[in-house]
């Protein structure tokens, strides 16, 4: 019995190590399943007027500056995809935090949030002066974390090792520009800006190690020599020594 606990002790371990040491990923996580329930739960007309007000659009924007930039970052429009943004949250936040720490990362983040909603409120400001958007775009709904994914998948372009860094990075590229050079939205721009901004913050992974393939491969392949062996079903044995024969002795 204790030896088929020792696995789920020791994945429980690490999954505790995993989460304290990626404190704020974790906290916002958490925040954004709050707010996922209570979009869940709320009427369709509470639903609408809890978007809009914690949007970060041009009329929240004009009113409640502050509030309406940091509030929107913790809502998603589709509770469903909460499971989805989990995975997200994982591999990009939770890699990028526990790799240059909180602070750094959440500097990041930050940054790339308000200046991605800021030059993108911009260009619907714009468009709607030019006449190429209608005025009720300034209430659009707009929340959401993507643009802080779009950050941490740019510092975490550092993290893999050469000559692969070169592909992701090619990858996250053609994923945030092909939308925005094929009839892309004001998100899309958004997007693009926050991928560069977590591109610039580099110097923030100076002294940090990127990741080393080549051990993981070592493990990989230590961990599956016993499951080789044991597959093998041959066992060992050893073969008794030969017993030594005496000629007898010949009577004289």
């Amino acid at each position: 019995m204790v030896a088929h606990r020792q696995p789920y002790a020791l994945m429980y371990t690490r999954i505790t190590a995993w989460v304290r040491s990626t404190p704020g990923t974790h906290i916002w996580l958490l925040i954004i399943g709050v707010t996922s329930l209570v979009i869940a739960a709320a009427s369709r007309d509470l639903e609408m007027f809890l978007l809009h007000r914690n949007s970060s659009n041009i009329h929240e924007l004009n009113k409640h500056p502050l509030q309406s930039l940091l509030i929107s970052g913790f809502w998603i429009e589709n509770p469903s995809s909460f499971l989805l943004y989990v995975v997200l949250f994982e591999i990009f936040h939770a890699n990028v935090e526990r790799w240059i720490g909180t602070l750094r990362w959440l500097f990041t983040v930050a940054v790339a949030h308000i200046v991605a909603t800021l030059v993108s409120q911009e260009v619907v400001l714009l468009s709607i002066q030019h006449h190429s958007l209608p005025r009720s775009m300034k209430h659009v709904v707009d929340i959401g974390v993507s643009y802080g994914l779009a950050a941490a998948a740019g510092i975490l372009t550092y993290r893999v090792p050469r000559p692969w860094r070169w592909l992701y990075l090619a990858g996250a590229v053609l994923f945030f520009a092909v939308p925005l050079v094929t009839g892309g939205t004001y998100t899309d721009v958004g997007h693009a800006i926050a991928l560069a901004i977590g591109l610039a913050c580099g110097p923030l992974t100076r002294g940090r190690p990127p990741w080393d393939f080549s051990a993981g491969r070592e493990h990989l392949r230590r961990a599956g020599e016993p499951l080789r062996r044991r597959g093998t079903g041959v066992s060992r044995r050893v073969a008794p020594a030969p017993s030594r024969c005496r000629r007898p002795r010949s009577s004289p």
